[in-house]
């Protein structure tokens, strides 16, 4: 046994080798099998759909904020991956009764650089961890070389309507706008507001409306309704994965953020 620190500054006691390991996050799944543990991974959540096949050949132990602990107790894990925003914190006491609990707390790109690269030593993977850190940053400093010559335009990120939520400060979600150089009309607001959709060209008349694809499904109408309230916005239908998952799903957002880029330029 070792004892590490999880990013919540816990010490946890884990085997040396873990070799049955639970994901409760889709971001962190997808990550496990990008480090080469898809075989190690036994349990999953309804929500992890990448890699596609893993809902068909792993044990699906329930959503995000809610499991099913019988499940999770009978697939017996040595190891249990979490994060302090998807996951609640109550699942805890009765998760550690089972095994080893890990949380994440990543708001930032150098926190999910520096989650990979715990990862590493943890599950007997420090070269993977290692080469996939280094690809990453090699794309983030090719993306910072990019943005330099794009404007800076002001943003409202939805993610949710009726009632309407949007990503303000403290997310994940507001670091990746502002390394896009897009300026959240609401990261005077802590975590995910409520607004009123009436006030918003009051609130910082945004340039550009970003209607995330998770966790709300936007359509046509939600569109129309939140740009008749502003002074003629450009409205976005983005994959919210490129904007709030972190780890290995880093590898494909920047080559997105920049095809938005280069789609936002036809319209200005």
């Amino acid at each position: 046994m070792k004892i590490i620190k999880d990013q919540l500054g816990r010490e946890i006691s884990v085997s040396k080798n873990p070799k049955r390991i639970i994901s409760l996050v889709p971001s962190q799944t997808e990550l496990l099998c990008d480090l080469n543990l898809e075989n190690e991974l036994v349990g999953i959540t309804k929500f992890c759909v990448h890699p596609y096949q893993l809902k068909s050949t792993k044990t699906i132990v329930g959503g995000t904020k809610k499991v099913d602990f019988d499940k999770i107790k009978a697939l017996k894990p040595d190891f249990i991956l979490c994060n302090k925003e998807e996951n609640t914190y109550d699942f805890l006491p009765e998760l550690e009764k089972i095994a080893p609990t890990y949380f994440s707390d990543i708001t930032t790109i150098e926190d999910s650089i520096n989650f990979i690269l715990s990862l590493g030593p943890i599950l007997n993977r420090r070269t993977e961890s290692i080469n996939l850190v280094e690809k990453i940053n090699f794309k983030l400093t090719d993306f910072k070389e990019f943005i330099k010559t794009k404007p800076t335009r002001k943003v409202a990120y939805f993610i949710w309507a009726k009632p309407w939520m949007v990503a303000g400060n403290d997310t994940y979600i507001n670091q990746m706008l502002q390394l896009n150089k897009f300026e959240n009309i609401y990261q005077n607001m802590s975590r995910y507001p409520k607004i009123e959709i009436d006030k918003i060209r009051y609130e910082g008349d945004p340039e550009v409306i970003i209607l995330s694809s998770e966790p709300f499904p936007f359509k046509d109408e939600h569109a129309l309704e939140i740009s008749s309230f502003t002074n003629r916005s450009i409205t976005v239908f983005a994959d919210g994965e490129m904007f709030s998952w972190h780890g290995s799903r880093l590898l494909l957002a920047f080559d997105y953020f920049k095809a938005l880029h280069k789609n936002l330029d036809n319209h200005f």
